[in-house]
């Protein structure tokens, strides 16, 4: 990605489930996950011999919008198979205030394929994702409109993934190989629909090599090879950020102990990253970007256990380091950033993020209830941040990137009680808190306020036709967040309110998934901290009633 401003640009059809890992097996993932990783795992193919298709469509009633994805996917003994197609459409989204935000609508279209094929020494997964997205970039509300077209200004995006997985087995270990190629394709549109006034091209090569050591006693280890070769590339009339290349090495190799009460485990890791940028506009003019060429290394490491304290309670302890180099948006931006109304002037001076984080958690469970509480505290030296001036450029606020050692903490806590024999019941509840800080005193932008979740659901399986149900209904508050850093406001608490009900039914070979709910079923008029429109004082979305229907043979 050109920055952290820019979604993932995945759907989330096609994605079996996503993943929180942190510790010493946030290292296998490379060294920049400061606070851990968010892994998506694919969809999964097939079972042998079987051969599955589902076709599912989502109506929300706020945006007019719809939401279908149709799949399909079969496996033979060896070779398995699958692919995956999707479409959404949605107009501007309305608040709570009954107005809609003029251009905030969207569409995107997704497909997704693999194969895998399966030896008897190795196995190979060949996968491949299409994304285009075309989003309106809001600026105001103006005129009120349910249309699905896109006003000027708006963005096209083009994504490109392909991924190429061999696993090798050998007697007592295994090698796995990982390429990737992505390519993105980003297009801004100001003036002139027909023409990109911004177009980056971004390239980048991934591989990832990882060797799986037989087995040493309770030791399991690996060690590993991990890099990055990638290329931006401008093809507009305006320029944000240089043409550049930035090449990453990593070095790596954890190790796994295994006892009766206790697992440890241990890494460590090399990396270097080098980028190279060529300067872009007249050398004459004030918003010359200059060439750049700076290589950042670090080594980090990480150790942690899980203990079996007593029975039906565990205990997780991590204590890890962390490093991530300035992007190339930090260190050379210099020009307007659509979307943001900031003016941002990137600072060739930055120096590499290093952390040291420590996390605790605890769980009890039985039958009857879990339990659990998680904290962090996280060192981040050199924390890299934008921070406005009292300068603007054509009537925009100009904010610089800047540095300084700065430390997050926080934790969440809550329990899951479904009492026995009554397991129909479900009553969740879970508080998130999060405090961000300079060493200055002052606090961080941009974090979230503490929210605090509750969630009662029953669940009910009953019958040969109707196979599944469930009900719930969550009530979130989102408290006032007072902690705010020199530029920003305080913002007022809220909640929201939500409900729905499922049903399942087998008709023979099909099976009929039947759906209904809403959100912020109040209408509740609310601005989120993290908002990017709550400089201009718009709401974020109102009611949603939402439909969904799927079918699966």
């Amino acid at each position: 990605q050109f920055g952290d401003e820019h979604g993932l640009g995945i759907n989330e059809a096609g994605v079996e489930s996503v993943e929180v890992i942190k510790g010493p097996a946030s290292l296998l993932y490379g060294s920049d996950a400061l606070g851990g990783v968010l892994y998506l795992n694919p969809e999964k193919f097939a079972l042998s011999g079987e051969t599955h298709g589902d076709l599912s469509s989502t109506y929300f009633s706020n945006t007019l919008g719809t939401s279908t994805n149709l799949g399909v996917k079969t496996s033979g003994e060896k070779l398995k198979f699958l692919a995956r197609g999707s479409y959404s459409s949605f107009s501007d989204y309305e608040t709570g205030a009954d107005y809609r935000v003029t251009n905030s609508r969207f569409n995107e279209k997704d497909i997704k394929t693999g194969v895998q094929y399966l030896g008897t020494k190795f196995k190979s997964t060949l996968r491949y994702n299409y994304n285009r997205s075309n989003i309106g970039i809001a600026e105001e509300v103006g005129e009120q409109s349910r249309s699905k077209d896109l006003e000027l200004p708006f963005q096209e995006i083009d994504n490109h993934i392909l991924s190429l997985e061999n696993t090798i087995f050998f007697n007592n270990s295994s090698l796995d190989v990982k390429v990737g190629y992505l390519f993105n394709d980003r297009r801004e549109f100001e003036d002139d629909p027909a023409t990109a006034a911004l177009r980056l091209k971004l390239h980048t090569f991934n591989y990832d090599v990882k060797y799986n050591l037989p087995e040493l006693g309770k030791f399991e280890t690996i060690v590993g090879l991990q890099g990055m070769f990638q290329n931006n590339k401008n093809d507009g009339e305006e320029i944000l950020i240089p043409d550049a290349n930035t090449t990453d090495i990593g070095l790596l190799a954890t190790s796994h102990y295994h006892m009766e009460k206790i697992d440890l485990q241990a890494g460590i890791r090399f990396d270097t990253r080098k980028i190279e940028s060529d300067g872009a506009r007249n050398p004459f003019d004030a918003n010359y970007i200059q060439a750049l060429n700076k290589t950042f290394t670090s080594f980090t490491a990480a150790l942690g256990a899980k203990m079996d304290l007593v029975e039906n309670l565990s205990a997780r302890v991590n204590l890890a380091s962390g490093f991530r180099a300035p992007n190339l948006a930090e260190l050379t931006s210099n020009g307007v950033h659509e979307g943001t109304n900031r003016y941002e002037k990137g600072n060739a001076n930055l120096t590499n993020e290093q952390n040291f984080q420590a996390d605790v958690s605890m769980e009890y469970r039985n039958k009857h209830i879990e339990v659990f509480a998680n904290g962090f505290y996280n060192a981040v030296n050199n924390y890299i941040f934008i921070s406005p001036t009292d300068e603007a450029i054509d009537d925009t606020p100009v904010y610089d990137y800047l540095q300084n050692n700065a430390t997050l903490y926080g934790g969440e806590f809550g329990f899951h009680l479904h009492p026995h024999p009554l397991d129909w019941l479900h009553l969740e509840s879970s508080f998130e808190t999060v405090t961000g800080k300079l060493n200055n005193d002052n606090y961080l932008p941009l974090i979230p306020a503490n929210s605090l979740r509750n969630t009662f659901r029953v669940e009910l399986n009953d019958g040969k036709t109707r196979k599944f149900s469930s009900a719930f209904i969550t009530l979130e508050s989102t408290f006032d967040q007072k902690n705010v850093s020199n530029f920003e406001t305080r913002t007022g608490g809220y909640s929201l309110l939500s409900a729905g009900i499922e049903s399942s039914f087998q008709l023979q070979k099909v099976l009929l998934k039947i759906g209904l709910n809403g959100t912020n079923l109040t209408n509740k008029e609310y601005i989120s901290h993290l908002s990017r429109f709550k400089p201009e004082g718009i709401f974020n979305i109102g009611r949603s009633i939402n439909v969904n229907l799927k079918i699966e043979i």
